[in-house]
């Protein structure tokens, strides 16, 4: 038995050396299971299983949301707990070869360290059209029993950690803040020859928070502190056409809210019975505005914790009669606006925080005006996804006695 143990440490000593030399990063988060299940995950700090959602082409829609006619994955009961595997679009789109192991070997990247339910997305027979489909993978839907239309769904993001330790930040032709003007360098001559730029970013982790570095072709690296969000977290559109995976609307969906991230939550109108949740494009760093076109790309696992909060609900999220995502997080509630002209989604900001603060707080509508204009800060979500985000941090703390 002695020899046995012996030739055990001395195997797995060999190999952890082996996998050292070759450079394969132990913090890789492979998939967990095929399909979803409850399991324990030593990510996260529970003793019990909890509902794993993998990224499988049975879990995924590529470029669209989740609609009336879309099957759940999964069930579960309000309050429960359920991880989700995401990963990033970046390297396996069209104008990236659609083969993430060749776009990432280009920047140094080993096959090893590569995810595996990447490759296999990339590699499937799943349809996605680059010039008319959304770049996002959507993981979901999840079905919430008794969820019916009228009532609010409650997601409390509880973790996210970081699956690989590498990203991209993409400018592509005819899109974001400046199309026209970036990418610079020569033009595409046709819609195939895309020429699109995807700078690499390298993730680390320092006194316990994550950072990430991009490196300038003089050599210089610019350093910057990460704060991982789910740039979609939505609820099912009561439509039976398709839901593109862009523009953001009363259902939630690609929000880009950098401040939804760990801790914080966000509440979605039920649209259809189950609410059928889903979430993806996983950022692991996003300034507000995100002008380039994308934010940092990383592909994520996250935990929620979603909650069903009835219409008949004496809770006060109900008395405000949500017609549109709304946030929150330790320091500020998040009123959201929502439209393809930047005016109206400030307008629709102002107007659901002078209801919510009327609602929340019992004043008046005037003097919550007079408040938003003297001490609450406005911030642009992003301009680039077809129809513009501006949300409000309205601070706690100002309504304290």
């Amino acid at each position: 038995m002695y020899l046995i143990k012996l030739l055990f440490y001395f195997i797995s000593f060999c190999t952890l050396t082996f996998c050292k030399q070759k450079g394969v990063d132990f913090n890789l988060l492979q998939p967990l299971t095929e399909k979803p299940q409850k399991i324990k995950s030593e990510n996260f700090n529970f003793d019990h299983e909890i509902l794993y959602v993998p990224v499988t082409k049975q879990t995924v829609l590529w470029g669209n949301l989740p609609n009336l006619t879309s099957q759940p994955i999964a069930k579960i009961n309000s309050s429960d707990l359920v991880i989700f595997d995401t990963i990033s679009h970046e390297s396996i789109l069209e104008d990236q070869g659609r083969d993430p192991i060749s776009f990432l070997k280009a920047h140094n990247v080993d096959k090893n360290n590569v995810l595996t339910d990447s490759i296999k997305i990339a590699n499937s027979n799943i349809e996605h059209n680059f010039f008319l489909d959304g770049p996002h993978i959507v993981v979901g839907p999840i079905h919430v029993n008794e969820a019916e239309p009228g009532d609010i769904l409650k997601i409390d993001v509880i973790d996210i950690v970081p699956r690989v330790d590498y990203g991209f930040i993409s400018n592509r032709h005819g899109k974001g803040a400046l199309p026209g003007e970036y990418p610079l360098g020569e033009k595409p001559k046709n819609r195939y020859d895309f020429k699109n730029i995807s700078i690499f970013a390298k993730t680390y982790k320092k006194n316990n928070s994550w950072y990430s570095y991009i490196e300038d072709k003089s050599g210089k690296k610019i350093n910057f502190k990460a704060n991982p969000f789910m740039g979609i977290m939505g609820v099912a559109k009561s439509t039976e056409q398709s839901v593109h995976s862009v523009p953001p609307g009363n259902f939630g969906g690609n929000l880009d809210i950098n401040d939804l991230g760990i801790g914080s939550t966000l509440y979605l109108p039920v649209q259809v019975k189950g609410a059928l949740f889903y979430t993806g494009d996983p950022h692991l760093s996003q300034g507000d505005g995100e002008v380039a076109l994308t934010a940092l790309e990383q592909s994520l696992r996250v935990l929620f914790r979603i909650t069903l909060i009835k219409k008949e609900s004496s809770s006060f999220i109900s008395a405000l009669n949500l017609e549109s995502p709304f946030g929150e997080t330790k320091e500020y509630w998040i009123p959201i606006g929502l439209n393809e002209d930047l005016d109206e989604a400030m307008k629709m900001a102002v107007r659901q925080s002078i209801n919510f603060i009327s609602l929340r707080y019992k004043i008046q509508k005037q003097t919550a005006l007079a408040y938003l204009s003297a001490a609450t800060t406005f911030e642009v979500s992003q301009v680039v996804d077809k129809t513009k985000g501006i949300h409000s941090l309205i601070k706690k703390s100002d309504f304290e006695d």
